[in-house]
């Protein structure tokens, strides 16, 4: 059976096809008369401050340093700023770690200023040390490891994931752990400590403010 959100994705399509029919006076139904399935609120997963603090002390385990400060670099990129998985995977090593701030583009080619914090800036600098290779991206692979990168020789969206996952392990964490779910402790930790809504909408690079709203109950 079709879930309601993917009901409504055929609906808004239909939607806009009768408003160009119109648009070009067209004989046809009214788009108005097309009603979309009422669905459940959008439910956030989120880990727990506690939890945040293990999973973020997880790479210490690393026994290989190169791949210990990856980790560690990861994961507080992700705290730190709120990328997507997806930017964080177009960051290069020419990073500027003398600034508390970056550009990054985003969704739709969108541009926005995310920040760096100091543990951020430290980690991204020893991880930098421990490489030995010389590719431009600025997450690549270990030696060891048989996991994949891009066309342009840093680590894939998947291979990040599996990363995360594999620190969520290492941190006795149960529930599903992903680069994403960092994104969402990065908003409520925002909204939590006082940030306004305006504000983390921009950080995330949220288009619609309704889609940063649904963060509002967890804080």
């Amino acid at each position: 059976t079709m879930k309601k959100k993917t009901q409504n994705y055929y609906l808004i399509a239909v939607r806009t096809f009768l408003k160009f029919l119109a648009k070009r006076r067209i004989t046809s139904l009214s788009a108005d008369q097309i009603e979309l399935a009422k669905t459940e609120p959008r439910q956030i997963d989120v880990i727990s401050t506690e939890e945040l603090k293990r999973l973020l002390d997880a790479p210490n385990q690393e026994k290989d340093l190169e791949r210990k400060w990856r980790g560690k670099a990861i994961l507080e990129l992700l705290f730190s700023t709120g990328l997507r998985v997806s930017e964080l995977c177009s960051l290069t090593r020419d990073i500027d770690l003398h600034r508390d701030e970056f550009s990054i583009r985003g969704k739709g080619g969108k541009v926005r200023v995310v920040f760096l914090s100091d543990e951020a800036k430290q980690t991204v600098r020893e991880y930098l040390k421990q490489r030995k290779d010389f590719a431009e991206s600025l997450f690549f692979k270990v030696s060891s490891e048989k996991i994949k990168t891009d066309g342009i020789g840093g680590l894939t969206r998947r291979s990040i994931e599996r990363i995360v996952k594999r620190y969520a392990t290492i941190a006795g964490i149960t529930k599903k752990v992903t680069p994403h779910v960092i994104r969402h402790c990065f908003a409520t930790d925002l909204l939590s400590n006082g940030a306004d809504l305006r504000s983390v909408q921009a950080l995330l690079g949220h288009s619609n403010i309704a889609t940063t709203q649904v963060y509002t109950h967890l804080s």
